[in-house]
């Protein structure tokens, strides 16, 4: 017989075809219930383990992959960082010879981070996950070989119950079914020694990589920090050289307290003026003054009012924690750094979290800001009287409100 190619002959072409052909038409008939299937529900549930294990080994590794990058991303980002501080430092400065060392030992813990990662971790998973291509082919092999068994069984029995024996075709048939059982129990009894123990094999995988990795991991910020500890040494003693050019950095109001600045609360419906004020920078003590605003006497807003600014000069000067003209900065029965009392003049609707609420006739007492940095013109800080009386919950119940909404009256 002719060859068709390398090692495939016509017959081998024609063999392969009619065993597709006997394994669609089994699996047709098995499916409409006209023949039995053979059933291994302990073989069954070993696949689906494979499968699980297999997805959560593939998962693993897709994830590890990704820190991997994230750590060269990180190495990367640190090298040029220390890149910067080798520029900006100049050579006459005390420690810049330690400063190269310590930019020169980060790149190499980095680096050897990296490795290590790799060789203990990724390589060992990438060893883990080599052995189930091999196996998964096995099993559809012998899912394939379970077919041409129970097809070669119903064949062999349909000669048996047969009006006519054939005795011939019955041996022919028989040597047939031995064979295919034969082939199907070998691959059979291999698979469920190494499935079951595959499966058993993931624990102590997964304790292995994980242990790997935080050895990994503790051992590099362990070095890390020896070298952070050594960069913040060799600055203390650029500080201490050049202590007279440190340069000073103030803390920056938060983003709802800047917004303040740019923020104009609303007129009072019903175009009252209202006074405010007038700040006296001698002796502190505030002179009040009545303006009227054109167009209906509308009161302006904290940012276009003509008022001066209300910062710190509008409370009273402390020394030691007592007020100027010996009052106590505190009472008793007053909320801490009480100042004064204002009452509104007019409904004020809140727009942020940090602002008071306020109806005509409320009393609010006010206080200090923590940070007199965060404080805006024309705003004031304070805690209603009737929230304090109540709850004397000083923390929840302050918030900052416009001032020219209110009228001072203690």
């Amino acid at each position: 017989m002719a060859e068709m190619g390398k090692g495939v002959t016509a017959g081998k072409i024609a063999s392969n075809v009619q065993k597709k052909l006997t394994r669609a038409q089994e699996k047709v008939l098995q499916k409409l219930g006209k023949a039995d299937e053979t059933k291994d529900e302990q073989f069954e549930q070993c696949v689906q383990n494979f499968n699980k294990q297999l997805f959560e080994g593939s998962k693993l590794q897709k994830d590890l992959r990704t820190y991997l990058a994230s750590v060269k991303a990180m190495h990367e980002a640190s090298k040029k960082l220390t890149e910067c501080l080798q520029e900006v430092y100049e050579p006459e400065w005390p420690g810049s010879s330690e400063t190269n060392k310590i930019a020169e030992n980060n790149d190499l813990l980095w680096t050897d981070f990296h490795q290590k990662l790799v060789d203990q971790a990724l390589l060992t998973m990438d060893t883990y996950l080599g052995q189930f291509p091999d196996i998964k082919s096995r099993i559809a092999k012998r899912g394939r070989k379970l077919v041409d068994y129970d097809s070669a069984r119903h064949h062999y029995e349909s000669l048996q119950t047969a009006k006519k024996k054939d005795e011939a075709k019955i041996a022919k048939a028989e040597e047939e079914l031995v064979k295919a059982q034969k082939v199907f129990e070998e691959m059979n009894i291999d698979l469920q020694e190494e499935l079951p123990s595959l499966w058993n094999s993931r624990v102590g995988f997964y304790v292995n990589t994980f242990q790997s990795i935080a050895g990994l991991e503790e051992n590099f910020h362990k070095e890390m920090s020896k070298l952070n500890q050594n960069l913040n040494d060799v600055l203390v003693d650029l500080e201490k050289e050049h202590g007279s050019s440190t340069y000073p950095v103030k803390a920056q109001p938060s983003d709802s307290t800047s917004a303040k600045a740019n923020k104009t609360p609303s007129s009072p419906p019903d175009g009252t003026p209202v006074t405010s004020p007038e700040t006296k920078t001698v002796n502190h003590e505030p002179e009040p003054s009545t303006l009227e605003t054109p167009g209906g006497g509308i009161p302006k807003s904290p940012s276009q009012s003509s008022l001066p600014a209300v910062v710190v000069e509008t409370f009273p000067a402390t020394v030691n924690g007592t007020v100027e003209g010996g009052a106590p900065s505190e009472r008793a029965d007053m909320p801490p750094g009480f100042l004064f009392k204002v009452q509104a003049m007019h409904d004020y609707t809140a727009t942020d979290n940090d602002e008071l609420q306020l109806k005509t006739g409320d009393v609010v007492l006010v206080i200090p800001f923590d940070n007199p940095e965060e404080q805006d013109e024309g705003w004031l800080m304070g805690v209603k009287e009737s929230d304090w009386l109540q709850h004397k919950e000083f923390d929840q119940c302050r918030g900052v409100f416009p001032e020219n909404f209110t009228e001072r009256v203690q």
